[in-house]
């Protein structure tokens, strides 16, 4: 059985900053509890990680260190109008805010769920060019010392690392 959180952990309604949470609780315990599931028939937790966190565009809440995308564009290699298409919401068509990617809610995300894997989203935005790489080792030296870094903070492997915003980029460095 797969159950898929929907908002991030930091917009929990027990664990977010009031006012800019969610109506419901968003961690895994949360999850569990409104499908009526006993944490102790869960075998595997897999938390989504982002290289860049985003928020709706707006008073959308607090975001640590926000960049905007003429950056993320420099830095990725990829186009702006690309970024920015991508990063358009779905509903309300509203664009995303950027932030960097923020080590203490990591932190906090892990202590909180409990995740045994972690799958990282959006390595493509660390370089353009890791859109190639359908290995970890095709992937630019940068992006697996970020990744390493990641484990190392976390504690967690990174199992699943999605190299660009398809179904068919996916790295899958699970052992189980």
């Amino acid at each position: 059985m797969l159950l898929e959180g929907t908002q991030g952990t930091s917009l929990s309604l027990h664990h977010g900053i009031y006012p800019w949470v969610t109506s419901r609780e968003t961690s895994v315990a949360g999850c569990l509890a409104d499908a009526g599931i006993a944490s102790t028939r869960v075998r595997r937790v897999i938390m989504v990680c982002r290289t860049y966190p985003i928020r709706v565009g707006g008073p959308s809440g607090p975001m640590e260190l926000e960049i905007e995308y003429e950056e993320l564009a420099r830095r990725s290699g990829i186009d702006i109008a690309e970024l920015k298409k991508t990063e358009t919401t779905t509903t309300t068509r509203r664009q995303r805010r950027l932030a960097e990617f923020d080590w203490e809610q990591l932190h906090r995300s892990t202590m909180l769920n409990g995740p045994t894997d972690i799958a990282l989203t959006f390595v493509d935005y660390l370089s353009k060019a890791n859109r190639d790489a359908f290995r970890f080792d095709q992937l630019k030296p940068e992006t697996t010392r970020f990744i390493e870094e990641v484990e190392r903070v976390s504690g967690v492997p990174v199992s699943l690392i999605s190299t660009s915003f398809n179904w068919r980029n996916v790295i899958d460095r699970r052992s189980w």
